[in-house]
């Protein structure tokens, strides 16, 4: 019998024959214009979309500082809430960070549910979250998120409309949790994430044993990494034209026009402002990334802000240990905008522009993804005995033979090797040296 949080991720608004309506709330602080918080707020509308529902209206203020008890203006909203009468709306939803007290005065002032931006990026992984480790890392972050909003009592906080935007999640359809539980369930997801990690932590181990370089594709969401990791590989991966897609990290493996195979990873899609406890729950499954020798960030050509999409996810993966991994900028779409994406390309000197539906490009980013793993690999040179076919097997296999040469002792080969394989092989090694002269 499937628990309540499973329950609840089979519930979506998609499936409901009325979709869920729902006013946008933007709020222009100093130091901010007005088409930075439209840009903003229609990527909220796509992320509403994402979740299944309906933008009915928007509404912005243009403030100082938060208002401590509703975010806008008392007067705001008032209006806020003829708004939503006249729109016959269901759900608020904030695009900035809501406070468990602000978010509680608004829903008794409106009479109806207010969110914020976190609470809808919660839900929709919630929606997409299918595998063990993704399920529990998304209840984790829901229940971190709840937590503090359960002031009210868990009845009241905790069943706001049904299955609509920020209400799915674990134990939505079962109110009798409390506080001390839900922080015993923290706990014990900790836990189980720390074993999953584990796990994936001697998974990584195995793959550097086996002498290949790792290539981790990252970027915003929607950039295409599931359709570039699909051209490259032929991995099966789920393409959708929405936001958040796939959560789950996807390795195969690639062979470079060079001959030297490496493993090919995707990862989560990444968000302006995503959350904090979205990002640490998410730790473990990111950290295919942080153990990459190279990453592949992919960003969309179309996008009206990709310079802004680049900061993002350059931003998370700094929060997550990975902002010295080498990165390869590789601009998609390139197709349906070209201008733009040579643009970028001439802004960014050796990023790569590509289209991974049409496979325009790809040739190039595979030659630049070998030369670029070539300069962080070590030319080793060795000498193998005649009678030790399995290691010239298995230097053909994990590494680049730069060069070949018959001696009286053996074979002297000159190849790039992993420092793994180049360890494993170490009894053989005559010279190390990084150059290919």
């Amino acid at each position: 019998m499937s628990n309540p949080y499973q329950q609840a991720l089979g519930q979506t608004l998609i499936d409901r024959s009325i979709r869920e309506r729902i006013v946008l709330v933007g709020v222009i602080f100093d130091g901010h214009d007005e088409e930075e918080t439209d840009e903003s707020l229609d990527e909220l509308a796509r992320l509403i979309d994402t979740a299944g529902a309906d933008e009915a209206a928007r509404m912005t203020q243009r403030r100082a500082a938060p208002d401590p008890t509703f975010f806008i203006g008392k007067g705001k909203v008032q209006e806020l809430k003829e708004l939503c009468l006249a729109v016959d709306a269901d759900t608020v939803v904030f695009d900035n960070e809501l406070s468990p007290g602000q978010q509680y005065n608004l829903e008794k002032l409106l009479g109806r549910t207010a969110i914020d931006r976190t609470a809808v990026i919660l839900d929709i992984f919630a929606q997409n979250a299918h595998t063990l480790e993704g399920k529990a890392q998304v209840e984790l972050a829901l229940l971190r998120y709840k937590l503090p909003r359960l002031r009210r009592g868990i009845s009241e906080a905790m069943s706001q409309q049904g299955a609509g935007i920020g209400s799915r999640g674990p134990g939505e359809t079962k109110l009798e949790v409390d506080r001390r539980k839900i922080q015993d369930k923290i706990v014990k997801l900790s836990r189980d994430l720390v074993n999953l990690h584990n796990n994936r932590r001697e998974q990584a181990k195995s793959r550097s044993r086996s002498g290949l370089g790792a290539v981790s594709i990252v970027g915003y969401t929607n950039a295409g990494k599931s359709t570039l990791l699909n051209h490259l590989t032929h991995a099966g991966v789920l393409v959708e034209n929405r936001l958040f897609a796939t959560l789950d990290p996807t390795t195969r493996r690639l062979s470079l026009p060079g001959g030297e195979p490496v493993l090919l990873s995707d990862t989560v899609g990444f968000v302006k402002r995503l959350p904090h406890g979205l990002v640490e729950s998410f730790k473990s499954t990111l950290e295919v990334a942080v153990l990459s020798d190279l990453l592949l960030h992919v960003v969309d050509s179309t996008s009206v802000d990709p310079q802004g999409q680049i900061d993002a996810v350059r931003l998370v993966l700094k929060e997550i240990g990975a902002g010295d991994v080498p990165e390869l900028l590789v601009f998609n779409k390139a197709d349906m905008a070209p201008e733009a994406a040579e643009q970028m390309v001439q802004l960014h000197q050796g990023s790569v522009a590509i289209s991974a539906v049409s496979g325009e490009g790809i040739e190039k980013l595979l030659q630049t993804i070998g030369d670029r793993m070539r300069s962080i690999t070590a030319v080793v040179e060795l000498l193998v005995p005649y009678d030790r076919g399995d290691i010239v097997a298995a230097v053909h296999r994990e590494g680049e033979v730069v060069s070949t040469a018959n001696e009286d002792d053996g074979m002297r080969i000159r190849a790039r090797l992993a420092d793994a394989s180049a360890g494993r092989l170490s009894e053989f090694v005559v010279s190390p040296r990084k150059d290919v002269a």
